[in-house]
């Protein structure tokens, strides 16, 4: 198994790129987010990649973080979803985005992905909804093992400078990820349930996401204040 490459990328389609690897290349499929987020050809990147085998094909699909490469997984496990679909649901969510829709029940986001039909949205969160908050709390541990971002190659040269790029795909911050683990650990500890936490911790990122460990925190224990 292929689980990261580190190489220059040599050349960019619509939906892959070409990694030459000291002098092998690999044709990595990646998301169009990820496309955005990647360096000019030349460049240095390292990606966490997930193989799939066929009979006549061996594909590399390509992920930024272990964060998504975990979600993947989890989203081809579901009947319907292959990785072309995983892709375009993780393209249009993020990995962050991914996990609060599918905690949160919400089949309009899930199905905003290019090729997702409502039924197969709604099957993505019926299955998937009672392992969204192990995968939440899995985040911050997977941060930590891989650092905020994967590594560049160490026996790569620094290429020249290039001109300015033309600005990215906004991405979520990083330590979003970090806080959301940590803030559900919390109220795991506090005696809510896995599911009952996660889903206000969700809802909590979603209205803020620039919140803090302890600020999400505090908006999930109000989500989870008895109304009355």
């Amino acid at each position: 198994m292929i689980g990261k490459i580190s190489g220059r990328i040599e050349y960019r389609s619509t939906d892959h790129v070409l990694m030459d690897v000291r002098g092998v290349g690999y044709m990595v499929y990646c998301s169009d987010r990820t496309l955005a987020q990647l360096p000019g050809n030349g460049e240095a990147v390292a990606l966490y990649t997930d193989l799939l085998v066929r009979e006549d094909n061996l594909q590399l699909f390509g992920f930024p973080t272990l964060l998504e490469k975990e979600w993947h997984r989890l989203l081809v496990s579901v009947q319907g979803i292959g990785a072309k679909a995983s892709l375009a649901i993780l393209g249009t969510l993020g990995a962050e985005g991914v996990g609060r829709a599918i905690t949160l029940g919400d089949i309009t986001a899930i199905k905003a992905a290019k090729g997702i039909g409502p039924k197969t949205a709604q099957r993505v969160v019926h299955e998937l909804k009672d392992k969204a908050p192990a995968v939440m709390a899995l985040g911050g541990t997977l941060q930590q093992a891989a650092g905020e971002a994967p590594a560049q190659a160490d026996d790569v040269i620094e290429p020249a400078p290039q001109p300015a790029a033309a600005p990215k795909a906004p991405v979520a911050p990083a330590a979003g990820v970090a806080a959301q683990a940590e803030a559900l650990s919390a109220l795991s500890n506090l005696g809510y349930a896995p599911s009952e936490a996660a889903t206000a911790v969700a809802e909590a990122s979603g209205g803020d996401p620039e919140l803090d460990t302890a600020g999400l925190i505090r908006a999930a224990l109000k989500l989870l204040a008895p109304k009355g």
